[in-house]
């Protein structure tokens, strides 16, 4: 009998047209496997069984007159708890936000799920106000990886790339500030996408400003794009959301990589250190895409490391978010986070304006950059998951968790899309990641290379051991 747990949202939906299985079996199955994963990974604030089944019999009543309301009508989908849902409180991460309602909106991109039909199973984790490339918070603990619970999920959208990873459920909403889907994606052996900025609206919006990207998180390039179709339309209550989009990005999915160009940059031009199995397994990716028919070259983006300035921008934000707690509240905030919050609120509007100047400038690099090739390779992470419950590596030498994600947060400060797609496991059998970038507004041709790869057999979600 046919684990509805391991199925894609397409399968899924395919499923439901053929009358193989139901959207009921398939909750049950994904709110069962939720319980089951939980005491060991820790991935969900909580589950909210009873509601998503009866979404699930409604969905299937519909399904059974053959009128199904939308394009993922009755599949399981995760929300973040960083995304406001309807009648659930949304904690963030934090002992200082009251869960009394009325919890009386969604965010848009919840909206459009609901109105096609989604069957909302759970939240998951995440650390406080999302602040961290890690999952742990005082709220919620420590949410750890499917492959080796000793290990972090990585951060902030941990749990939604470890319910993704364990089959509780397919679809999962994450948000990414400075890799916060793709960091926890590429530790989880999944699919992840940062889209471009504004191609999926927010609202609340983000005191971190237009770093903030609400993104899928999936089994596949194919369900990604599956869900960018439902999430990525414009809501009037974000003034810098963008317009429609131009097409169907599960219509976009077949173009293939022939005659693409490539950029390869390994290591941001020496910039960073690259773990050897980490190195292999990119590069035998990349060497896929080149045999696919993509033109391949070894060059690397003209900048230098932005940290310093997305750390003013990062650490603003944070003292802007938690600006409204009194001195009690404050205390309940997780250490790491009150540091930060303390050197954000240090920087003047002149510091800020500087890093936005140094931003503008990484922007302008990158569309040139683009001009020549249609994608930049790299890989997602230079280290695969580390010991759950710290910022950072022991040993490493880094202060804050951006030390060991040089790869991701650039393109956040660009707001190009970029995505991390699973293409093998070290030696300790924990995923590596490969990420694909494209210039703004292309997430089309990011989804068409990392849908290639997997046709091609060369990416696929690596099935954890846990919750099987």
């Amino acid at each position: 009998m046919t684990d509805l747990t391991e199925l894609t949202a397409v399968q899924l939906v395919d499923g439901y047209r053929k009358g193989a299985f139901s959207p009921v079996e398939a909750t049950r199955a994904v709110l069962d496997r939720a319980e089951r994963i939980q005491p060991e990974v820790n991935a969900f604030v909580r589950l909210t069984g009873e509601e998503a089944l009866d979404r699930a019999r409604r969905a299937e009543e519909r399904w059974r007159r053959g009128e199904p309301c939308g394009l993922v009508d009755g599949v399981p989908v995760t929300v973040k708890d960083i995304l406001l849902t309807r009648g659930q409180p949304t904690l963030r991460g934090s002992r200082a936000v009251a869960p009394d309602g009325p919890w009386e909106e969604d965010a848009p991109s919840v909206a459009r799920l609901r109105e096609h039909g989604a069957v909302f199973v759970g939240r998951t984790t995440t650390p406080e106000f999302g602040w961290k490339g890690v999952t742990d918070s005082p709220l919620s603990g420590v949410t750890r990886n499917p492959h080796d619970p000793s290990r972090t999920a990585g951060g902030s959208s941990g749990g939604a790339a470890a319910a993704v990873a364990l089959g509780a459920g397919p679809l999962a909403l994450g948000t990414d500030g400075g890799g916060s889907v793709r960091i926890p994606a590429s530790f989880c052996g999944i699919f992840g996408l940062k889209p471009t900025y504004g191609r999926v609206p927010l609202y609340p919006a983000s005191a971190f400003g237009t770093l903030a990207h609400v993104g899928p998180m999936t089994r596949d390039a194919a369900d990604a794009a599956l869900m960018l179709d439902v999430v990525g339309t414009p809501d009037a209550r974000d003034w810098s959301a963008l317009g429609p989009a131009s097409g169907s990005y599960t219509e976009a999915l077949t173009g293939g990589v022939r005659g693409l160009r490539v950029a390869y940059s390994p290591s941001l031009g020496g910039q960073v250190a690259v773990r050897p199995a980490v190195a292999g397994a990119v590069r035998r990716a990349v060497e896929r895409l080149a045999g696919l028919g993509a033109y391949v070259t070894e060059a690397d983006p003209d900048f230098t490391d932005p940290v310093d300035a997305f750390h003013t921008l990062w650490f603003s934000g944070a003292a802007r978010v938690v600006q409204h707690l009194r001195t009690g509240q404050r205390e309940l905030l997780d250490p790491g986070l009150r540091e930060i919050v303390g050197a954000g609120a240090r920087y003047s509007a002149l510091d800020y304006l500087a890093a936005v100047d140094v931003r503008m400038e990484l922007g302008r690099r990158m569309g040139v950059f683009h001009e020549a090739y249609d994608l930049l390779v790299t890989p997602t992470l230079p280290i695969t998951a580390f010991e759950a419950g710290v910022e950072v590596p022991k040993g490493a030498g880094y202060r804050r968790w951006t030390g060991w994600t040089p790869f991701t947060y650039p393109f956040n400060l660009t707001q190009q899309p970029a995505a991390t797609v699973p293409v093998g496991v070290d030696g300790d059998g924990l995923p590596v990641g490969v990420q694909i970038v494209a210039a703004r507004h292309r997430d089309d041709l990011v989804l068409r290379a990392a849908h290639a790869l997997y046709e091609a057999g060369a990416a696929g979600a690596v099935t954890p051991p846990c919750g099987s």
